[in-house]
């Protein structure tokens, strides 16, 4: 069964600052909270703990090699990153050069950063609707910055590949989807992910 987010619409004279946001955030840390450019709040149902699993399971083999390469920092699913469009997004799992990362005040930091990642990764929930997830992943490749994005769907063992000013491409059931060059020598291994 699929379930869509919970979507609340505030007016315009009740829309939250980034900090009210940030605030809001913190006091209801068990949820999942978005806000899109629009200010809709978007609160969405926790995962299960089979995709919990998989979802750490892409943490770790970006850590891994995140830790190994020096380059960079990679970041959970509980980050938020303010883009350029006042939207605050959590990817599942994130990347980002440290020139970037070390641009940012140490104030920048303790916040949803105004960033978007060089790379973001978006696992697709059983309850998740697809097109959702593909608009968000379009939205992600306008953000300044940002270099590559996949968006993986368990349930058809796909993996959608996007990057600025390209088409979206779809591989099918692959045992390894590669990072290069955005990621130099990063393989993501899926049969812990299917």
């Amino acid at each position: 069964m699929l379930s869509s987010p919970l979507v609340i619409q505030m007016p315009l004279s009740m829309q939250m600052t980034d900090e009210q946001f940030f605030e809001f955030c913190q006091i209801n840390r068990d949820l999942r909270i978005e806000c899109n450019q629009f200010g809709e709040i978007s609160v969405m149902p926790p995962t299960g703990s089979e995709t919990g699993n998989r979802e750490f399971n892409i943490a770790v083999q970006l850590g891994v090699w995140s830790e190994q390469d020096g380059t960079g920092i990679a970041f959970s699913s509980s980050t938020g990153f303010t883009l350029s469009t006042g939207a605050k997004r959590s990817p599942d799992a994130s990347w980002m050069k440290l020139e970037r990362w070390n641009a940012l005040s140490a104030e920048q930091k303790q916040r949803f950063a105004p960033i978007c990642p060089d790379f973001v990764v978006e696992l697709r929930s059983p309850s998740d609707s697809l097109q959702p997830l593909k608009d968000k992943m379009t939205e992600y490749m306008q953000e300044p910055g940002v270099q590559l994005g996949w968006l993986i769907d368990r349930k058809h063992y796909r993996v959608y590949i996007y990057r600025p000013g390209q088409l979206e491409e779809c591989l099918e059931n692959p045992d390894t989807v590669s990072g290069e060059p955005v990621l130099p020598g990063f393989s993501l291994k899926m049969n812990k992910i299917w």
